[in-house]
């Protein structure tokens, strides 16, 4: 590329006139902003005007105007349109009915950043690694180290000349430079893609927004956050204290006499973020992240603007709803490994959805009203990438005009820079692009130039003249063919002429050189080169023979053939209609509610005082249950389902599991983590919600790890398969927290190198739960009194409001153990603090039923697990029944994927191991843990009034040969057993047809990659599966089609 000359024309006193001014206008002073620098030397007084006719001028995409104007006066359009007069002075530079576009904005690029370090290895999960330690930060930093708000990209960047020709080539003009490391990443600057060497002349705006991201650890580090719950917890917390912040020192600057705050950069970098000033943009990992970034803006008032992922298109009338505006990447997956038939069987549905859909996203988004804009971020090559996806996106049924202003205005207005980038229209910066004016559909369309500033950097010459066509060729100094045809693309001309085809190629400044077979010029040689300058219609060219002969010819183009403007494509149909969760078993909606619905002639398990009716009938109204006996008199359209030889009970619920948990089931990094929410983290597309449904279960609390004494707040769903993370919620229960004693929260079976995190031992576990209360107990009373101790603003501590809320009784507590000596030290602190809890495992409860019972305490246990570890040595079957007889409201729970399909039969353990009545056994997962969680009112029993929760099952729920037939949350049929089977079916014809369409490009993909030599080396050393399995056991991804591996490791939750 060149952007110091402009090439002239040959033969007229004007055209010379015009490439000097060009040229003087080229070599202007780049900035185009008023600066302080002395001058060196003499003066540069040029004229920096020019005006540049003939031009299509794409005002702002919608708005043409064809053989227009457009004047630059000192780097800003000063006039735009048809019929504007030229001023007196201007260069006038034709461009030949070539097409002007606003400068393309990139809204979230690397430009100039350097290249990230790599973070400090975590353990990786791996037993007995050490755990990666923070590191102190220089100046008055936040006290994590993933939050500093205060890096400024415009104070650190120097502007990189060779990224901003990579993306001038693609006809970029502007790119926000983004930071690219942390929580809260720091503030981004925009920079013009100049070739400017010091930022004064390339920046635009500095501190544009603030970027945030749920960057977490991992497990095994020491760093906090180790999970995505962590990451949300610290955003949270840090705008708390950035608001208190401001309002401490607004407070002390009153008072000589106060207490010095400590000074904190990072929390006053916060200030124009909450005020407003700044837009949050919040990096994403999938479209369950939408959710949360959108939760924190409503919670602070943010400006929220997402950088999505590829996978927006599954959430659009969401984001729609919530006018957020997206950055939309268009890295489309490669088709999936699907031509080895066994290797396609791993291939999920999930993922060939979104292979065929991800080309779809932008124009979903666009037919929703989302507003959004394209980023080159995250291509691997994007000069050979970004146009293509570009324009698949166009000819997938993008129109045209959006994909433009997703390039122009849309990023303008996210960046608040609408008033400077983004049109032609006056006032505006002159950064804008001389292309073809199918630029955005077609493949061979080309980038002429981009100005920036008022400067040209040139591509390719938009005025140089077109050789396609036919041509009379005229030699002299010997004989050649009369007449030649060109053809072909911009890049790959070839001519025909004798009969003989023979490339041709054409530099920017009109020179051709044509490969002629010699047999035409009666040469020996095979090819004889004639180099010729193309003016117009007409091009001199020579060639010299062997002989030392000279050639000369004279050509004059007698049939033009230019390039024809391509018509937008046509609009094609979308690929299918979106289900959530995608893949296999997603809905398209919740399931109906009938008004009313009855079952009859059922045999019932009322798990209520009327306790087992047969041939009774089960009235459901409005998704509540509205009567059970027997002859029931239903409303009139009422749906009728026949319970002949069928068993309903209530749907069962599990008091312990941790299904449905994005990127971490434990915050193992500090001892006390009461501010993380599972709440945040819910994975709505988890496929063990809806096998779980398949084995009758309805509602379950999802907990927090046992990494640590006091964990995080835990929540209470309803397996409501097809709604979002929001829907899952059962909004009327009340709040929980996980607290934890014994192995897991001293780090006994951690490995060797985690021996630094208090506490390691079980005295410890006491200590600090007792000054854990003790801190929420000042904390509330500071709450109480409305100030801090010393009559400041209070600072909202997350930590200690929830555990205030225990001391409260609004938090329930749920709190892990085993051995009989710290159940009883635990009930001593309950009883210190009145609190109620429910204890969780707890099998030595047996030894000390009695005192369970005396507090009032629950006991959620598992049927006949033991000897997975040294503490449970002592465990026992009848444990459930031994606490049931001692008065102890009994549950019996999963704490596992798998059995929570099936807690019916373990609860029948009881009847064996115990010997429990059958309705005491099924209210070990039916009532009892409703009474433990405080929702019995809505759910564990059929009574009127309850939630229409219920299971209907082939025999009784208690036999080994039970199955459910139809399971019901909310008087919905979320699962039905036959619908399953056609579903599988329709799973099967799904996958087939999209293995079909994606074969094709897979075969093509390979084939390119044939000839490609493996440069990898040897392989890398493989971890063990055992280490794989702790790595990633609580961080599956979402759509997760496989088996998953269990979500509790011994150093989780057990």
């Amino acid at each position: 590329m060149s952007n110091t000359r402009y090439r002239p024309r040959r033969h007229t006193l004007p055209s010379c006139l015009a490439a000097l001014a060009l040229t003087l206008l080229a070599g202007a002073p780049l900035h185009a902003q008023v600066d302080t620098r002395p001058v060196e030397g003499i003066a540069d007084r040029t004229p920096r005007l020019a005006a540049f006719v003939h031009a299509r001028l794409v005002i702002k995409p919608g708005e043409v105007v064809d053989d227009g104007t457009l004047v630059v006066r000192d780097g800003v359009i000063v006039a735009a349109g048809r019929g504007v007069k030229i001023p007196d002075g201007a260069a006038r530079i034709d461009l030949g009915g070539k097409t002007v576009f606003a400068g393309f904005i990139d809204p979230l690029s690397a430009y100039a950043q350097p290249v990230p370090p790599e973070t400090p290895a975590a353990g990786g999960g791996r037993r007995g690694a050490s755990p990666a330690m923070p590191q102190p930060q220089p100046g008055a930093a936040y006290w994590n180290a993933r939050v500093h708000p205060q890096e400024d990209v415009a104070a650190s960047v120097k502007p990189d000349a060779k990224a901003a020709e990579k993306l001038r080539a693609l006809g970029f003009t502007d790119a926000l430079s983004v930071p690219q490391r942390g929580v809260f990443r720091g503030q981004s600057a925009l920079y013009a893609l100049s070739d400017a060497a010091n930022g004064n002349d390339a920046l635009i705006r500095a501190r544009v927004a603030q970027h945030l991201a749920f960057e977490t650890s991992g497990w095994g580090s020491a760093e906090y956050p180790g999970s995505l719950m962590g990451a949300i917890a610290l955003i949270r917390q840090a705008l708390y204290d950035a608001r208190w912040q401001q309002q401490r020192l607004a407070w002390q600057a009153k008072r000589a006499e106060a207490e010095r705050t400590a000074p904190n950069d990072a929390l006053a970098a916060l200030a124009p973020l909450l005020a407003g000033r700044q837009p949050a943009i919040f990096a994403t990992r999938d479209e369950l992240d939408y959710g949360r970034a959108l939760a924190i803006a409503r919670e602070f008032g943010l400006k929220p603007v997402l950088a999505g992922n590829g996978h927006e298109y599954r959430m659009a009338p969401k984001l729609a709803a919530a006018g957020v505006p997206v950055i939309v990447p268009l890295d489309f997956p490669e088709a999936p490994a699907v031509e080895d038939p066994d290797a396609a069987l791993d291939v999920s549905l999930a993922e060939l959805e979104h292979w065929r859909w991800a080309p779809y996203n932008a124009r979903v988004l666009a037919e929703a009203g989302v507003p959004f804009a394209f980023t080159a971020a995250g291509l691997k090559k994007p000069e050979e990438e970004f146009w293509k996806r570009v324009r698949k996106t166009v000819a997938d049924g993008l129109d045209p005009d959006a994909a433009l202003a997703a390039l122009t205005t849309q990023p303008a207005a996210m960046l608040g820079v609408a008033d400077e980038l983004g049109t032609l229209q006056p006032g505006r910066l002159a950064h804008f692009v001389v292309a073809d004016a199918d630029l955005l559909y077609r493949d061979d369309a080309r980038i002429y130039e981009t100005w920036i500033d008022g400067r040209r950097y040139r591509l390719a010459d938009p005025a140089a003249p077109d050789p396609r066509g036919g041509w009379t060729l005229a030699w002299s100094g010997g004989n050649g063919p009369a007449s030649m045809e060109v053809s072909g693309k911009d890049a790959a001309l070839t001519a025909k002429a004798g009969g003989e085809s023979f490339p041709l190629t054409q530099s920017d400044d009109g020179r051709l050189l044509l490969y002629v077979p010699g047999k035409l010029l009666g040469s020996a040689r095979e090819r004889v080169v004639v180099v010729a300058q193309l003016d117009g219609g007409a091009f001199d060219g020579r060639a010299e023979l062997e002989d030392g002969r000279r050639l000369r010819v004279h050509g004059t183009l007698t049939q033009p053939a230019p390039r024809a403007l391509a018509a937008a494509p046509a609009k094609p149909p979308l690929p299918g209609e979106l289900r959530f969760p995608a893949g296999a078993y997603g809905r398209r909606g919740l399931p109906p509610q009938p008004a009313a619905l009855v079952v009859r002639h059922a045999t019932i398990w009322t798990q209520g005082p009327l306790g087992v009716l047969e041939d009774a009938d089960l009235l459901v109204e409005k998704g509540k249950v509205a009567a059970v006996g027997r002859n029931l008199k239903a409303p009139s359209g009422a749906v009728e389902i026949d319970g002949s030889g069928k068993h309903v009970s209530p749907g069962i619920i599990d008091a312990h599991s941790h299904i449905a948990v994005s990127g971490g089931v434990n915050e193992a990094t500090h001892a006390v983590t009461s501010e993380v929410r599972i709440g945040d983290v819910l994975d709505p597309t988890d496929i063990i919600i809806y096998r779980q449904l398949a084995g009758g279960t309805t509602t379950a609390m999802v907990l927090h790890g046992s990494a640590n004494p006091i964990g995080g707040q835990s929540q209470i769903v309803k397996l409501r398969w097809g709604a979002d993370a929001d829907g899952l919620k059962f909004k009327r229960a009340p709040e929980t927290i996980k607290f934890a004693l014994g192995e897991n929260v001293k780090q006994s079976n951690w490995g060797d190198n985690f021996t630094t995190r208090y506490p390691q031992t079980r005295m410890g576990v006491e200590q600090i739960d007792l000054d854990s209360l003790l801190a929420a107990q000042a904390y509330g009373a500071a709450l109480n009194a409305g100030h801090a101790a010393d009559g400041g603003p209070l600072r909202r501590d997350l930590r200690l409001e929830a555990l205030w809320e225990v001391l409260q009784g609004k938090r329930l507590v749920q709190i892990h153990s085993y051995r009989q000596d710290e159940i009883l030290g635990f009930i001593r602190i309950a009883q210190q603090f009145h609190i109620v809890p429910t204890f969780q495992h707890v099998l030595e409860g047996y030894k000390v039923a009695d005192a369970i019972a005396r507090l009032g305490a629950g006991a959620s246990t598992f049927s006949d697990w033991w000897a997975y570890k040294f503490e449970v040595r002592d465990a026992i079957p009848y444990n459930g029944a031994l606490m049931t007889r001692q008065g102890v409201t009994v549950s019996f729970n999963s704490d596992d994927d798998e059995m929570g399909r099936r807690l019916n039969t373990e609860a029948a353990k009881s009847v064996k191991y115990g010997g429990l009545s059958d309705t005491e056994a099924l209210a070990l997962v039916t009532i009892n843990p409703a009474r433990q969680l405080h929702i019995d009112k809505y759910v564990g029993s059929l009574e009127p009034g309850k939630d229409a929760d219920f299971v209907i099952w082939n025999a009784p729920p208690l036999s080994t040969l039970a199955v459910p037939q139809q399971t019901w949350v909310d008087g919905r049929k979320y699962f039905d057993r036959a619908d399953d089977l056609a579903e599988r079916a329709n799973v099967e014809r799904e996958r087939a047809a999209l293995i079909a369409a994606a074969l094709p490009e897979r075969v093509k993909a390979l084939a390119q990659d044939g000839d490609k030599k493996d440069k990898a080396g040897a392989a890398a050393p493989q971890p063990r599966e055992e280490d794989l399995l702790r790595r990633y056991a609580a961080r599956r991804p979402i759509y997760h089609d496989d088996e998953p591996v269990n979500g509790c490791t011994d150093a989780e939750s057990h």
